[in-house]
């Protein structure tokens, strides 16, 4: 088993790149179409509620094991991921009404940088002086992508743009929540890493989307509804969601979060795929050069992280 699972983790970040693209092309598509940004957000956790919960009874069965013991911290790691989550799956579907979709899942993706120094404070888990140069390359990119698509050149004033502004605080959210459920993950007391994932995520998903059907009643009441009149497409954002959080969950709990989320920067390639395929949307030459230089800062991450 030791020799297999630092081949498992790769394998599960790729699949969980793969379904969060596929996820976040639906939500696109219903917050463009039918609801708010919450309201899409929302129907990622309401329709993949089901499906943990019964994959954790499912497997708890075949395993025939008892649910195992929570850690200190636990709690409170999940609670702090759960509301990161929450918030910076808002930005993105938000910033998607901004920018294009490539372009979008680019801004998101400043969080493997930020993951770094997260999970550094949070976990002590920091990287080597070649990470932080890697970091800096990171920057570049991301000062290239600050501006709209009709920016030729870079001003300080392009970073205040709406665009940016989602962006950073969605990658910045996203880092939070990657390194506390790593965190929450560590808590478990089982050696079972799939065990481990799935309780972590049945409990965070469970937070979530209380949190979010008191925050819609009280400020978005119609929105409730307007979830499930969505029904047939927001089920396979939960299906989706399901298995990319697993995955996922189960990458981050074999791994440091920072090797986990340079490893997903595949989604870039995925999401340009999905602008130029699905969504007939055209990306710039300046868009181009930032995605390029942000794609190489994450090779030069994984090398020397």
């Amino acid at each position: 088993m030791a020799a297999v699972l630092p081949d498992l983790w790769i394998l599960v970040t790729l699949a969980a790149a793969s379904f969060q693209t596929v996820r976040f092309m639906l939500q696109k598509h219903l917050a463009t179409a039918t609801l708010s940004a919450a309201g899409a957000t929302f129907s990622r956790f309401l329709y993949s509620v089901p499906f943990i919960l019964l994959l954790l009874a499912v497997y708890l069965v075949a395993a025939d094991k008892p649910l195992p013991a929570l850690g200190d911290g636990f709690w409170l790691y999940g609670l702090a991921g759960a509301s990161a989550q929450i918030l910076a799956t808002v930005c993105v579907v938000m910033l998607f009404k901004q920018r294009n979709f490539a372009v979008g899942i680019t801004f998101k993706k400043t969080e493997v940088i930020q993951t770094v120094l997260v999970g550094w404070i949070v976990l002590g888990e920091g990287v080597s002086l070649p990470g932080f140069a890697a970091i800096a390359l990171g920057i570049v990119g991301l000062l290239l992508l600050s501006g709209g698509p009709e920016v030729t050149g870079f001003h300080w004033r392009d970073m205040r743009n709406r665009a940016a502004g989602l962006g950073i605080a969605s990658g910045v959210l996203f880092a939070i929540s990657a390194v506390t459920y790593r965190g929450a993950s560590l808590s478990v007391a089982e050696a079972d890493p799939i065990l481990r994932a799935a309780v972590t995520l049945a409990a965070v998903v469970v937070m979530q989307t209380v949190i979010m059907l008191v925050w819609l009643r009280w400020r978005e009441p119609g929105q409730i509804r307007a979830v499930w009149a969505a029904r047939r497409v927001a089920l396979w954002i939960g299906l989706t969601s399901m298995g990319g959080s697993l995955c996922w969950f189960i990458a981050f709990t074999l791994q440091n979060a920072a090797y986990v989320k340079a490893l997903g920067q595949v989604e870039l390639i995925l999401s340009v795929a999905a602008t130029t395929l699905f969504f007939h949307e055209k990306i710039t030459r300046r868009e181009w050069a930032g995605m390029a230089v942000l794609v190489a800062s994450i090779l030069m991450l994984i090398l020397v992280i």
